[in-house]
C-alpha cells in the first residue's frame, strides 16, 4: 500500500536534511500527522457479525486513505462492556478507537456496575453508518410472513427462541421491543456476536434472530434463512420486496447504527481529524454503493451530533430495559 503524496514529501524531506521535522511541530500541527502509525479499532462482538463487517470495511478506506493500517481487535463479551473499558483505558491519542453501536446507549441502563460511564468517558467523533435489523428465520420454520410468525409463535408462548448478539445487543432489544408490541413471548439466547447468533439460526438451534443485514443480508437473499420484515421506518432499498415490522405492528421501529468513539481526553484536534477521514469516506462513491449492498445508508455525524444521538437513545431503551425489567445474566 502506498504512502499518501504528503507522507512521502515528509520522508523525502527528512533524507535530504537527515533530521525528522515532526517532533518539533505544534501540537495541532502534530494533530494533523495522525495516523504516524498504525490505529487499534477494538470491536466489542466477535468476527461476521454487522459490527465486525463496518470496522473492517470503514477500516480498509482508512488504511487506504491514510497509509497506515487500521487493525481491527475483536474483544467480545458483556455486550461491548470488555471492549468499551479497554478504550476508556487506552492512551488517549487517537491511536486505540472503539466501533461504537447501540450497546453503548443500551448498557447505560441495563448494567449497574459499570466502571466506566459511556459518555463521560468516551468521546463520539463520527457516525458511520445507520441501518434497520431484519426479523430472519429459519425456513424450517413454517411461518412465511410475519403475521404468519406472530401467530404461530402466539400458540407456542415460551417455546420459540430468539438468538442474539448478546445480552443488551441491539437485536435482543429489538426482540424485546417486539415480544412487547406483538403480543408474543419470544426466548432471549445470546450469543457473542451475531455471527455466532446466525450459525445457530442456520443450524436450527435457535427459531428467529433480529440481525443487521451486514450480517445477514446474503444469507436471505440465497434462501438460507427467510427474511420476514425489516425493523426501520421504511422498507429496505437492498430487499424492497421485504415489508416493515410497522406495516404489521404499528408504532414499531427500531434501527441500529455505528460510529467511531476515543478515549475522553483525546486532544480535540484529532477528534476532529477523526471525523474528517471518516466523513470522507461517508462520501465516496464507493462506500455509499458498499453500504447499500449492506442494507444501511451512511450517518455522517459531527461529534456533538453522535453524542446527542448516544443520548437520545439511551432515554429510549432505558424504558424498554425497564420495562422488560431486563438484568445481565
Amino acid at each position: 500500500m502506498g504512502l499518501p503524496r504528503r507522507g512521502m514529501l515528509h520522508l523525502a524531506a527528512s533524507a535530504v536534511t537527515g533530521v525528522s521535522t515532526l517532533p518539533f511541530l505544534p501540537r495541532p500541527a502534530a494533530a494533523q500527522a495522525w495516523p504516524s502509525r498504525p490505529v487499534r479499532w477494538v470491536v466489542g462482538f466477535a468476527p461476521a457479525g454487522g459490527n465486525d463487517i463496518i470496522a473492517r470495511l470503514m477500516g480498509q478506506w482508512l488504511s487506504e486513505r491514510t497509509g497506515q493500517q487500521f487493525i481491527v481487535e475483536n474483544k467480545p463479551g458483556a455486550a461491548t462492556n470488555i471492549a468499551t473499558e479497554i478504550v476508556v483505558n487506552a492512551a488517549p491519542d487517537g491511536y486505540t478507537i472503539l466501533l461504537v453501536g447501540v450497546s453503548a446507549a443500551i448498557n447505560a441502563t441495563l448494567y449497574d456496575n459499570l466502571s466506566f460511564t459511556f459518555l463521560r468517558d468516551i468521546a463520539p467523533a463520527a457516525g458511520i453508518m445507520g441501518i434497520p435489523l431484519y426479523v430472519a428465520t429459519n425456513p424450517s420454520v413454517p411461518a412465511r410472513t410475519l403475521p404468519e410468525f406472530i401467530a404461530w409463535a402466539k400458540a407456542r408462548p415460551g417455546k420459540i427462541n430468539m438468538g442474539s448478539a448478546g445480552i443488551g445487543s441491539a437485536g435482543h432489544l429489538a426482540g424485546e421491543l417486539f415480544n412487547m408490541m406483538a403480543g408474543v413471548s419470544l426466548v432471549h439466547v445470546p450469543y457473542r456476536g451475531n455471527g455466532p447468533a446466525l450459525a445457530a439460526l442456520l443450524g436450527g438451534e435457535v427459531e428467529v434472530v433480529f440481525p443487521t443485514p451486514p450480517s445477514s443480508i446474503e444469507f436471505i437473499r440465497t434462501g438460507k434463512l427467510r427474511g420476514l420484515a425489516t425493523t426501520g421506518a421504511t422498507r429496505s432499498e437492498a430487499l424492497p420486496d421485504m415489508p416493515t415490522v410497522a406495516e404489521f405492528v404499528p408504532g414499531y421501529e427500531t434501527s441500529a447504527w455505528y460510529g467511531v468513539g476515543v478515549p475522553k481526553a483525546t486532544p480535540a484536534e484529532i477528534v476532529d481529524r477523526i471525523h474528517k477521514e471518516v466523513s470522507a469516506g461517508l462520501v465516496d462513491a464507493r462506500m455509499k454503493a458498499r453500504f447499500a449492498d449492506l442494507g444501511g445508508a451512511p450517518m455522517p455525524m459531527t461529534p456533538a451530533q453522535f453524542t446527542k444521538l448516544i443520548a437520545d437513545e439511551t432515554d429510549k431503551w432505558a424504558k424498554v430495559i425497564r420495562r422488560a425489567n431486563l438484568k445481565p445474566v
